[in-house]
């Protein structure tokens, strides 16, 4: 069964360059895409490939220009699949008078969760996110890292079924990466689906079941990692793959 399906999805932005001059940018064209359940799909290209409005467009941020998507195997996106999806932005804007313990809790109460179920949750994400510690300081004096840590904490406050992660592991040091990864494999291990973009190829040959490259938007390739692997590292398969489309 499919988590995430899409067929001819593709985005036109409009807007004016200069004095009423119409500008049209084709940041995404006829993605055809499937995401199986229970498994790992990186979604990887260079800067303006169109990844950011893929994961935009399947969240329902912006709206598609042609196409259509499933997502849990409903049509578009609704309230009722909302519920059942955690998302990660690439800059997460988190509201810095807020502390770690105070945001979660927020989090929770928008998925109707009892104040128990918020409390047990929050301080299960601020221990498996190692920001325990930090919980009662004002967001504000978080780092780069640990905003991202407590992004990633409040896209799981729900216990989703599908995560969409868009740089998950940008301004994390070593330990952080590290943390992130095993999370990422441990919601594999519970059947859940983690669909994320990323630049950093090295651990996405870690953790990912399929890959899918997005160049210019369009989507020009995807395919099983071990498949890959066999013959050339993740990093040499990208490299072959986008210059053979410029």
């Amino acid at each position: 069964m499919l988590a995430v399906k899409t067929k001819n999805l593709s985005k036109i932005y409009r807007g004016y360059r200069g004095f009423l001059k119409k500008r049209e940018t084709l940041a995404l064209k006829d993605l055809n895409l499937e995401v199986k359940r229970g498994e790992v799909f990186g979604l990887l290209g260079l800067n303006g490939a169109g990844k950011t409005t893929v994961l935009k467009v399947l969240l329902g941020f912006t709206p598609p220009s042609w196409g259509e998507f499933e997502l849990l195997g409903e049509k578009g996106i609704n309230n009722h699949i909302k519920k059942r999806i955690g998302f990660l932005p690439e800059e997460p804007n988190i509201y810095d008078f807020l502390n770690a313990e105070e945001f979660l809790g927020f989090c929770g109460k928008l998925f109707n969760l009892s104040p128990k179920e918020r409390k047990l949750k929050t301080e299960m994400l601020l221990e498996l996110l190692s920001l325990t510690s930090a919980k009662k300081i004002p967001v504000k004096e978080f780092s780069k890292g640990m905003i991202q840590r407590l992004g990633i904490a409040s896209s799981l406050i729900n216990d989703p079924e599908l995560i969409f992660f868009d740089e998950p592991l940008s301004g994390l040091d070593p330990i952080g990466r590290k943390r992130v990864k095993n999370i990422i494999l441990n919601l594999k291990e519970k059947n859940k689906t983690v669909l994320f973009s990323s630049h950093i190829l090295a651990e996405v040959e870690k953790i990912c079941d399929r890959i899918g490259i997005l160049h210019k938007g369009k989507l020009i390739d995807s395919k099983n990692m071990e498949e890959i692997t066999k013959e050339a590292s993740l990093e040499d398969f990208f490299l072959k793959t986008v210059n053979k489309r410029d």
